[in-house]
């Protein structure tokens, strides 16, 4: 099935985007919204990123893909502006290989100023397969992007496969911890050590730590406690449809 902003499937976007809250620890509200992206198929029923992005990053497709998501991500962004929610950005996800584009800094110009968001309310997610990237493009693109105002998060940092020091080379703006790390939390001394090491290697190259996977108080303040100011996970709020996410009422 070709996919366009237009196509759906049993009434639904053939591409639609999730949103969870990433909260700030010490005053409890929404810093940053990250989206997930799902494919609703007329065969196999509704795809979550861990069935379709690797084989979609194998072909075009993914760049494809992105340029759907970023669509829908800047519409999300000007749907909340107008709800009056409070969030500094939102998150789409950017295939590494989009950054080998010579064109890319002038494309995503083009797109933000066309729907009229700003682009400090855009924040490109990047896997670990950025660590992959051996052409110059990738990192100069980064930089040229973050100097137009994006925010640039990497995820899963700290998995089995992701390479702890090849961070020095890519200038990000946040850095999500895997949910491999942060389950360490409170274990014992050691690994609670092991965890503030992490968190004051990220902030030493000048990027905000993350911490994904966060379901209890305890973590949250451990976290806090570490100089991490921002979780996500059960603890901060699930992934819900745009249609969803308001600001609360002053019942709430």
């Amino acid at each position: 099935m070709k996919l366009n902003e237009k196509s759906t499937v049993g009434g639904m976007r053939a591409v639609e985007l999730f949103y969870r809250p990433i909260r700030n620890i010490s005053a409890g509200n929404t810093s940053f919204y990250q989206s997930q992206t799902r494919l609703n198929t007329p065969g196999l029923g509704t795809l979550m990123p861990e069935n379709f992005r690797d084989v979609s990053e194998i072909t075009q497709q993914c760049i494809n893909l992105f340029e759907l998501e970023i669509i829908q991500a800047l519409e999300a962004i000007k749907t909340f502006n107008e709800r009056e929610l409070l969030f500094n950005w939102v998150s789409v996800y950017m295939p590494a290989k989009y950054l080998r584009d010579i064109g890319a800094e002038n494309k995503l110009m083009d797109i933000t100023e066309k729907m009229g968001v700003k682009t400090s309310q855009v924040c490109f997610t990047l896997s670990e397969k950025l660590f992959e990237e051996s052409e110059p493009e990738v990192a100069d693109n980064i930089k040229k992007l973050r100097n137009r105002g994006f925010h640039f998060m990497l995820t899963d940092f700290g998995s089995i496969s992701s390479p702890i020091m090849k961070l020095s080379e890519y200038e990000v703006d946040h850095v999500m911890f895997s949910p491999e790390i942060t389950q360490y939390l409170g274990k014992d001394e050691r690994s609670d050590s092991a965890v503030k090491s992490l968190i004051d290697f990220v902030s030493g190259l000048g990027a905000e730590p993350i911490a994904d996977g966060i379901s209890n108080v305890h973590q949250a303040e451990s976290l806090y406690e570490f100089e991490c100011d921002y979780c996500a996970g059960s603890l901060a709020g699930s992934y819900s449809a745009e249609r969803f996410i308001r600001r609360p009422s002053k019942e709430d």
